[in-house]
């Protein structure tokens, strides 16, 4: 595991330490000589890793011990190109401003020649290491083989071959089974049907599995029965050894010559003799990848008119959608609530000699374990090991939990668990990637689009994927997949807004990251490493300023403080190398505090808070800077010369700005130049002036705009705002299929603006917050409109009516306080996928058959909803999710149920509630009731699974885009070819 961190942290290093030998950092002939030594170095020692990782060598101690010292070798290089790069900026700037000012040399700049000889050093420090593991090579097994004290151990998760075998005394499984045990039943009685089991290791998939086998075999429903276990065998083995099982009573069976062919046709040829006009029921355990259910799928016969049932188990949801794409179901496996989490504990720790006494405290433990029934079963037993009542307490184990992850033998399953889940990820980047969520506080939503910046500016992903680097999109969907994080909302495109992860997962990423001092996490009064590159400060523990006293913080690439922290931590003087700095939950935050934040000269990633209420002007500086967050700042406006950043790209917060802008200042000669790469600017407050707006005319790159007029003045200012919203949305050309999204908050006095705007226009988003009494002739006249959210007092008839005939609106989000009566037609909202409708009065549209065609979401927040409000879900074909307000009663909530069982699709009813704000990144921010809260929110899941709203969705936007194929040039043309457009948009 240390050997793949280290191979893809040189693999992110290996490029920019080839382009220092540009000539831009004008670098001696025997500086470069000793770059491209390294850099043959490095390509060595990656693919000395592998083949490690390949043979098990690394397990070594002489492997291990060799990894450190390529480790110190690689930071080494890693600091001496960010060297390299703080010193070529620096001299950039000073030539910039030595026409005003003299700049003195920050004391972290180094000269040429330390570098010169820094390279030197790193050059010996490559000549010693190789050396070493010459001299040692007989402790490194030769040829590829392992030697018996490295032979590796099967780290992926075990799982016995007869279910009959598996632990019986379940707990929490009731409403699942009986789930399953229906859907076996149901449906079209002939047809072959597959129910997916999904869900992360060791929440309990192969136990139900398991259970409902026993049941069924014991039932005489089916003439067929077979398990078998698919993980880490091949589709042939899978084969073979179904056929054996399948054939142990059928003396039709051609012997062992079948068994041991390697010919898969063979094997599928005689296993559909065995089951053709037969009903039978096979559980496939732990399948992994699609390619091996596709084989082993053409094994099995459809025979019409018989109702034959597959259960499968994977931990990869995008298997669990494959193999139930045809007249399937997958059901999400859910963690234990409490009452079940403390019920399963107990029972593991607790002898039964032991009932009278009193139990332990077990909060500690149910908050590490998170309702993980393999975590609590795992501590469980050995709490009662080491001699409960008289051993280790809850709070004494839960303390040393890594430790015990690592080095105790009870725990030797759950570390398997976990250990497969990290090693088995396809990339080193992705490691790097799950590992970097250390750097957060446990129970802390994070958000997602932040987290894509974070990793971006560390350079773990790239905008455009390759070969060993996925994109951050691709590299979060991945971990999403596994069920390795967890979503916890969805935006209106079913998109992942904020994530987690959870439980014992929890605790490994913690481990791990500090262990192979990827992170260094402060948070118990004391911190160890010397040299420090990722620090993370939670929740007021690093007051005490003699803490730091002897750590190194000038190495340090990421910053994150949550909670309070002492002026020393605070002092941004001492950071050098700075890529990413997050102080948005900083407590006790100062404009003092971030007076030096213009020398972090490499920073690509700022997030601000607290009591901060202006940026120096020399932000400037920051040539390299791409995020910049002060929404939870106190800045109210904010200087022109932020937009003079030539790699800044995101831009957030709620300010005014100035407006003294001479016609040939730096900024409106940066701007009218087209240097400007902005693409999101959300937002900024409009107050009369028209001095900025002017300047956005020249921001071509612009994708995501937010707006606010506020004052009668900023409304009284029509022309230049007019303006300004008739570019950004304009489409004289009608070639832009791209992301382009406009949020405008107005009052009543800037309708006029609104139906002063003309087409043609393209939007593929838009949001409207203020009162509308018809709906703006320009919004029926948008191209590409997918998403719309309108928020007002009172939405009319004559705007619901218009509405409905948007042909290619997808989501749509209705709020206010009530809706004038409407009546949905047939081929009403023809294209809509997700509607949600947040009301205080109760008053929702009629729907009638034919209407909403495609609907897969239906989102109804009223908390007076009264039963199902003469809402005909059974016209609603596709619909596979329903979403209530927390506050509805049960009676109604009983009535959603009941109606959802009745649906072919059998749809699941979600109760929606908040985040807690002192957690949530955005305080206020609303989620769907997670898998914890499994007694309150009852799962009806889909009968096709995710895959029926992706092919709805494919199709629509074939529809959509099919007369479109060139992006409008100034804004995405070039991001389109590299390839980057998506991820663009997933950032904003």
């Amino acid at each position: 595991m240390e050997a793949a961190l280290l191979g893809g942290f040189i693999k992110v290093i290996l490029p920019r330490l080839f382009a220092l030998i540009d000539d831009k950092y004008k670098l001696h002939k025997g500086v470069k000589s000793d770059i491209k030594f390294l850099v043959k170095e490095l390509r060595m020692i990656v693919g000395a890793i592998d083949d490690d990782e390949l043979s098990a060598a690394s397990s070594s101690a002489a492997a291990r011990l060799s990894i450190q010292d390529l480790r110190e070798l690689a930071h080494g290089i890693e600091d001496c190109i960010d060297g390299l790069a703080y010193r070529a900026t620096w001299e950039q700037q000073a030539s910039f401003f030595r026409r005003s000012v003299r700049l003195r040399p920050p004391k972290a700049l180094k000269t040429s020649a330390q570098l010169a000889r820094e390279m030197q050093r790193l050059r010996q420090m490559a000549k010693e290491a190789h050396d070493r593991k010459q001299r040692y090579a007989a402790d490194f097994p030769a040829g590829g083989q392992p030697s018996s004290a490295t032979q590796p151990v099967d780290e992926s998760p075990s799982c016995p071959s007869d279910p009959r075998i598996l632990d019986a005394d379940l707990v929490g499984v009731d409403e699942p089974l009986a789930e399953l045990l229906e859907q076996l039943a149901e449906g079209q009685p002939s047809r072959l049907k597959v129910i997916a089991v999904v869900g992360f290791c060791g929440l309990g998939k192969t136990a139900l599995a398991a259970e409902v086998y026993n049941r069924e075999t014991r039932s005489e429903r089916f003439e067929k029965h077979a398990w078998v276990y698919a993980a880490l065998r091949s589709p042939r083995e899978v084969l073979a050894d179904m056929l054996r099982k399948l054939s142990s009573d059928a003396p039709s069976c051609q012997g062992k010559s079948v068994l041991e062919t390697s010919d898969v046709g063979q094997l599928c040829a005689e296993l559909k003799q065995q089951l053709v006009k037969k009903r039978y029921f096979i559980v496939i355990d732990d399948i992994r990848t699609e390619d091996q259910w596709k084989t082993i799928k053409s094994a099995l016969p459809a025979d019409k008119g018989i109702s034959s049932r597959i259960l499968v188990t994977t931990t990869i949801q995008s298997v669990a959608n494959a193999c139930s794409s045809s007249n399937g179901y997958v059901h999400k496996m859910s963690r234990l609530d409490k009452i079940c989490s403390k019920q399963l504990f107990t029972k593991k720790a607790c002898p039964d000699k032991y009932s009278c006494y009193k139990q332990p405290d077990p909060a500690e433990v149910l908050k590490k374990c998170d309702g993980q029934p393999l975590a609590l079963v795992t501590i469980g037993e050995f709490l009662q090991a080491k001699g409960w009542p008289t051993g280790p307490s809850c709070e004494d184990i839960c303390t040393q939990i890594g430790y015990h992850l690592e080095n105790d033998k009870s725990f030797e399953k759950m570390r398997g668990v976990l250990i497969h889940n990290y090693t088995t990820l396809p990339s080193h980047a992705l490691k790097a990637c799950l590992l970097y969520f250390g750097m957060f506080p446990s129970n802390r939503p994070i958000r997602k689009k932040s987290l894509l910046r974070r990793w971006l500016a560390e350079g773990f992903v790239e905008p455009q994927p390759s070969p060993s680097s996925p994109d951050p999109i691709a590299a979060f969907n991945a971990l999403i997949d596994r069920n390795i994080i967890e979503p916890i909302n969805l935006s209106n495109n079913d998109n992942v807004k904020t994530c987690q992860t959870y439980g014992m997962m929890r605790e490994f990423i913690l481990h791990m990251s500090i262990s192979q001092n990827f992170v260094t996490l402060f948070c118990n009064d004391k911190i160890e490493p010397k040299y420090v590159r990722r620090l993370s400060l939670h929740e007021s523990s690093a007051t005490d300023a003699d803490s730091f006293s002897n750590v190194d913080l000038s190495l340090v690439r990421s910053l994150a403080i949550f909670g309070k922290a002492s002026q020393t931590v605070l002092d941004l003087s001492k950071y050098h190398l700075l890529r990413v700095l997050d102080l948005e939950k900083c407590e006790e935050l100062k404009d003092d505090h971030v007076k030096d934040i213009c020398n972090l000269l490499l920073l690509k990633y700022l997030s601000l808070g607290g009591g901060v209420t202006t940026i120096p002007r020399d932000i400037v500086k920051l040539k390299h800077l791409v995020s910049l967050d002060v929404r939870r700042t106190k800045i109210q406006i904010l200087h022109v010369e932020v937009f003079q950043l030539p790699s800044l790209i995101h831009l957030f917060g709620k300010f005014k700005l100035t407006d003294m802008v001479k016609p040939k200042s730096e900024v409106h000669e940066f701007l009218s130049k087209g240097k400007s790469n902005l693409e999101t600017l959300a937002g900024f407050v409009t107050d009369g002036s028209g001095g900025f707006l002017h300047l956005m005319c020249y921001m071509n790159k612009l994708s995501k705009v937010k707006i606010s007029c506020e004052s009668p003045a900023g409304c009284a200012d029509r022309t230049h705002l007019k303006e300004v919203i008739q570019q950004f949305i304009e489409d004289e050309k009608q070639a832009n299929v791209g992301s382009r999204s406009l949020s405008l908050h107005f009052s009543k006095c800037c309708e006029e603006l609104l139906n002063s705007l003309k087409g043609p226009c393209y939007l593929s988003s838009l949001k409207l917050h203020g009162d509308l009494a018809a709906l703006p002739q320009f919004v029926v006249s948008l191209r590409g409109l997918r998403e719309l959210c309108l928020s007002s007092t009172k939405l009319t008839t004559g705007v619901l009516e218009a509405l409905s005939n948007l042909n290619y609106l997808q989501y749509l989000k209705l709020v206010a306080h009530d809706l004038e009566k409407f009546i949905a037609r047939d081929r009403a909202f023809c294209r809509l996928l997700r509607l949600s409708l947040e009301l205080q009065c109760p008053t929702f549209p009629t729907i009638e058959e034919g209407a909403l065609p495609f609907l897969v979401t239906l989102q109804l927040l009223c908390k007076d909803l009264h039963g199902l409000s003469d809402l005909k879900i059974e016209y609603l074909k596709h619909l596979k999710e329903v979403t209530l307000d927390p506050r509805v009663t049960p009676t109604t909530r009983g009535e959603w149920e009941k109606a959802a069982r009745g649906h072919p699709n059998r749809p699941k009813v979600l109760l929606l509630k908040s985040v807690d704000a002192a957690q949530s990144e955005l305080a206020g921010y609303p989620i769907a009731s997670g898998p914890a809260e499994s007694a309150i929110t009852e799962s009806y899941v889909a009968s096709e699974g995710s895959i029926q709203e992706t092919s709805i969705q494919a199709l629509l936007n074939q529809g959509l885009v099919g007369s479109s194929s060139v992006m409008r040039k100034q804004n995405t043309s070039v991001l389109s070819n590299m390839g980057l457009s998506e991820v663009s948009s997933a950032l904003r």
